[in-house]
């Protein structure tokens, strides 16, 4: 096991991209690291200079203290799994588990102790002596990883392992990732653009977008206290609902006005989040997760309401997640746009639900909820968990790291 340190690391290619820009990051002994962020943010690229697939341009890079900028991949004691599985095909599963260990010359006892107790492990005992061909998705993904942990190298690096396999699967082997982490120990570096395989597998998740480390913190923190508009787009599904508003005293709190709608705001929530009573009488970004949203026919913490007409619904069994439109323009700022694109990218250009007058947004309530498309609805709103972010940087306000 190892602790991985990468401090002011750049990766420059021909032309002058710079595909990550001054990264800097550590990742304890033994912890499970997950890089998440959109495509092309440089999380890939990142995974593979730790490898010692790219060069470093700039920076340093630390495995179990010693600084490996200069030594060959073979010579980094890590182990890395692809998403492409990279399996021999006309090779024995006991084989493929056993290849490595051979090129490095292991005593054949050896072979045989640490190939039986990854099979046992792992669940391939079965398979053992089956070619890939004959093998499921799954399967051969669960080879791929014990000819890695046949190696009991100091860390495991993960480049989106799972992507190729079906929903179903994928929750599987995620149950079986988390396993293997408790079990082994080792210091695992895990690259995904799926937020829910980060959230579920990160001890913490690192976010980058352009090469640029954004906040790097744990699933609940990254969730409950995004540092900016871009982390808190993009972490939570659905995404965090953006509109601008204004932030309006009243007595010894405040009053949030956007669109035809208002929310108040205690004096409470106002001490808590530092420099937020500056903003008093100007535009900000307001922020609204759709899991603070309730039917308010079904709440009875008695707290505030808006009133909305539900545009489409739909039923996911555990919850309902309305999608409704507001009356103010979707927020103008870099950090909305990437996450739109980003948006746009994966499920393909939504712009048809939109116009500039209007915004979505999405609320989940209970199943309870008698809710229909076209029907009004009375939306509770938990304004204890509003999120504020300044309209020019795009920063939290009041998040302890902007300060």
């Amino acid at each position: 096991m190892a602790e991985i340190v990468l401090e002011g690391v750049d990766k420059i290619y021909s032309g002058g991209v710079k595909a990550v820009d001054n990264l800097n990051l550590r990742i304890e002994d033994g912890e499970f690291m997950v890089l998440v962020g959109p495509s092309g943010c440089g999380k890939s690229t990142a995974l593979r200079m730790i490898a010692g697939l790219e060069e470093i341009s700039a920076g340093t890079l630390t495995i179990g203290g010693d600084i490996v900028n200069d030594r060959p991949p073979k010579d980094r004691d890590i182990a890395m799994v692809f998403q492409n599985y990279a399996l021999y095909p006309h090779m024995t599963v006991e084989q493929n588990l056993a290849f490595g260990l051979k090129l490095r010359k292991v005593a054949k006892p050896e072979i045989a102790r640490r190939v039986k107790e990854a099979a046992a492990m792992l669940g391939l005992e079965p398979y053992l002596k089956r070619k890939p061909g004959a093998l499921s998705g799954g399967q051969r993904q669960r080879v791929a990883m014990g000819r890695a942990i046949v190696r009991e190298p100091q860390a495991f690096l993960m480049d989106e392992p799972l992507s190729n396999l079906d929903a179903k699967l994928r929750v599987q082997m995620r149950a079986s990732l988390n396993q293997l982490h408790d079990r082994l120990g080792v210091t695992t570096v895990y690259v995904t653009h799926d937020q829910v395989e980060a959230m579920t597998l990160g001890d913490r998740v690192a976010v980058l977008r352009d090469g640029r480390l954004q906040q790097v913190d744990t699933p609940k923190r990254l969730f409950d206290a995004p540092v900016n508009l871009f982390v808190a787009g993009f972490i939570g599904s659905p995404a965090m609902n953006f509109v601008d508003a204004e932030l309006t005293a009243e007595g010894d709190g405040a009053v949030l006005k956007f669109a035809e709608h208002s929310l108040p705001v205690s004096a409470d929530i106002l001490d808590a989040r530092p420099n937020l009573r500056d903003y008093l009488g100007r535009k900000i970004i307001l922020g609204i997760r759709p899991s603070d949203f309730n039917d308010a026919e079904l709440d009875s913490n008695g707290d505030p309401r808006i009133e909305v007409t539900a545009g489409v619904t739909e039923e996911l069994g555990t919850e309902i997640n309305v999608i409704f439109a507001v009356d103010a323009p979707p927020v103008r700022h870099e950090d909305a746009a990437a996450l739109a694109k980003d948006a746009a990218g994966d499920e393909g250009d939504d712009s048809g639900l939109l116009n500039e007058d209007r915004s979505l947004f999405t609320a989940r309530v209970s199943p309870r909820s008698q809710v229909r498309p076209g029907s009004k609805i009375s939306l509770s709103v938990d304004v204890s968990q509003l999120h504020f972010f300044d309209p020019q940087s795009g920063l939290a306000i009041g998040h302890p790291d902007n300060v």
